[in-house]
């Protein structure tokens, strides 16, 4: 199995079209459809469902693709990294970051390294805490930023940043009158409620209510802030977010309030992978972060 046919592979299963996948590669139809029938049978299994309305996915296609993508982009990092050793730093540092206040961490991060080392350039890919984790303990990003608590083994982390959580009311809703900033607990108890998609969050959002055996009313559960904002917004629910969520509206349709009774916080850290060695450029990346934190402490 070579690595143009895996390339190959995933350009067809990602336009699930020959003719598209031939287009994008630059490559005539007739050997590609050979080099996809050659590497069915190398595998022993048909990774296409081929019909007259186009190509799906195998079962066993869906889970090559997964370890496809994974073998390109572990072997364009490795090269990356080779031509950072013999010409300096370089290449590209290969980061995974979650919501709320982590963009903001990063820009200024980047920001303030660049101007040292104008030969790095940065991928940056956005997901859950759990995705994150998946990532850097993988070897698909060398380092992460993700929110606590969290139960994956074997990371070095640096605490980066902390914030209150608020709950963003649609302006309308009784609990949004008034000129205080803050809101209680126990208030948002039977109210249809907006929470992070993340599922120990909804565990430890229930622990913040006084008492046993709390059922919250979850409207829906969402990855992304903005989405949960405009959510909130239009009155689906009350969203329970990290006070950046405020980042993401100024709209007088919604009002954010802190959570009280109890105080509650959440805790973003950098994290990247103890069996998995830095390039050169992320280790001095993840030294300038540790000592802007330092100065800041």
């Amino acid at each position: 199995m070579e690595l143009r046919h895996i390339r190959y592979f995933i350009a067809v299963a990602e336009n699930l079209s020959i003719t598209r996948a031939a287009q994008q590669l630059m490559i005539a139809q007739p050997p590609l459809s050979r080099q996809i029938r050659s590497l069915e049978e190398e595998l022993g299994s048909a990774l296409f469902i081929r019909s007259t309305q186009g190509l799906r996915l195998t079962p066993e296609g869906i889970s090559f693709l997964q370890y496809a993508r994974r073998i390109v982009e572990l072997t364009d990092r490795s090269a990356e990294h080779i031509k950072e050793m013999a010409e300096g730093l370089g290449g590209i540092l290969s980061i995974a970051s979650v919501d709320g206040y982590a963009p903001r961490l990063l820009a200024e991060w980047i920001a303030a390294f660049k101007p040292g080392h104008p030969g790095v350039t940065y991928t940056i890919t956005n997901g859950s805490t759990d995705d994150v984790i998946y990532r850097v303990t993988n070897g698909l990003s060398e380092i992460g930023i993700i929110t606590e608590p969290h139960n994956a083994e074997g990371l070095f982390s640096v605490p980066v940043h902390e914030e209150p959580w608020v709950a963003l009311l649609p302006a309308s809703d009784p609990l949004a009158r008034g000129s205080g900033d803050t809101v209680r607990v126990a208030d948002l108890l039977d109210r249809d409620l907006i929470i992070p998609s993340r599922e120990s969050r909804q565990s430890e959002i229930e622990s913040w209510f006084p008492g046993k055996n709390v059922k919250l009313r979850i409207s829906c559960r969402i990855s992304h802030t903005l989405n949960a904002c405009e959510l909130a917004k239009k009155g689906v629910g009350i969203a329970i977010y990290p006070a950046s969520a405020a980042l993401f509206t100024d709209s007088s349709d919604i009002k954010v309030r802190r959570l009280t009774d109890p105080d509650v916080i959440v805790s973003y850290i950098l994290v990247w992978d103890r069996t998995h060695r830095l390039s050169r450029a992320a280790s001095l990346f993840v030294d300038s972060i540790r000592e802007s934190a330092g100065a800041r402490a």
